[in-house]
């Protein structure tokens, strides 16, 4: 029998030990993507710096009405918005009699402003334009809660058709019979109207000829004219008188804005404007910062003395 030889002493390989090149491997291979990745992040060129904000304007009761361009359809949040605080300054520091009416211009947009403005339980004027979706139905809305209505007549801005008019407005350049067919069209989407004023009209109200011939139609239905005043050179107020109509003038802007404050301001500068003349009336528009300061500064006003009409009462 042949002797068996001395035993070779091997070891085993440790577990796993083969797969320690692979990891290294992978991990030089993601170090190279990270390096690729940042070298390109740098390269990138950083934003250009945003300019500095304009500063806004300030309202100035010597501030010509602007003139806005046709209102478009807001959507308003049914979210319960945040309470305004009254704004200090704004805040009535003195107290007195005094009458003031608030047209709100450009009403017929939709029913929920309408409500809106209906629930801050003072009189308000609603002074609609016939072309817009809901008209006819916020005419009726208003009316039939007690409140008073107006035909709010597109007329000719300085600078159309640049500047936009709605497609039922009234031109310079139109005959009188088609003027007066257009203002008469108007009471046909408003028909409990008992008057009209100005929606733009810079151009148009600055036409004595022309003013003559919807004034004419004025008196036929037997309703009231407001000046909106948006053009200093403005004739509608004269030839109204001349004609032996009712009418008035617009002495306060309220909303050229858009901030609770500064509204609250301008309600303020009615109201000091009401108490030194016995009347004054001022026109907004249904923006929703102009309904919340409405909201809450025309409650403190009526504590101050101010008593709230409807535009007719402020005629003659």
């Amino acid at each position: 029998m042949a002797k068996r030889g001395k035993a070779v002493n091997r070891r085993k390989p440790a577990p796993g030990g083969g797969r320690t090149p692979l990891l290294a491997l992978l991990i030089v291979a993601l170090l190279i993507a990270a390096a690729f990745f940042l070298l390109e992040h740098f390269k990138k060129p950083s934003p250009p710096s945003q300019p500095p904000a304009k500063p806004a304007v300030s309202a100035s009761k010597h501030q010509p009405m602007p003139e806005r361009t046709p209102p478009v359809q807001q959507k308003l949040s049914t979210s319960r918005a945040p309470a305004v605080k009254p704004h200090p300054a704004a805040l009535p520091k003195a107290t007195g009699p005094g009458r003031l009416a608030i047209i709100i211009d450009d009403m017929g947009t939709s029913m929920q402003e309408l409500k809106t403005l209906q629930s801050i339980g003072q009189p308000l004027t609603y002074s609609v334009i016939p072309s817009l979706a809901h008209a006819k139905q916020v005419a009726e809305g208003a009316h039939a809660a007690g409140a008073e209505v107006m035909v709010h007549m597109p007329m000719e801005p300085e600078g159309y058709p640049k500047q936009k008019l709605e497609s039922v407005g009234v031109l310079v350049a139109m005959d009188d019979g088609e003027i007066a067919n257009r203002i008469r069209s108007y009471f046909a989407t408003v028909p409990h109207a008992v008057g009209a004023n100005n929606h733009m009209g810079s151009r148009f109200t600055q036409d004595a000829a022309k003013m003559k011939v919807v004034l004419q139609v004025l008196k036929e239905k037997g309703v009231f004219f407001v000046d909106s005043k948006t053009s200093p050179a403005s004739v509608g107020y004269r030839e109204a008188k001349a004609l032996g109509m009712k009418c008035a003038v617009r002495q306060v802007f309220l909303d050229n804005v858009q901030d609770e404050g500064a509204i609250g301001k301008q309600l303020a500068q009615a109201a000091a404007t009401a108490r030194k003349k016995g009347a004054a009336i001022a026109i907004c528009h249904p923006h929703p910062a102009t309904m919340r300061a409405l909201k809450v500064y025309m409650p403190e006003l009526a504590k101050s003395g101010i008593t709230f009409v409807h535009a007719s009462e402020l005629t003659n």
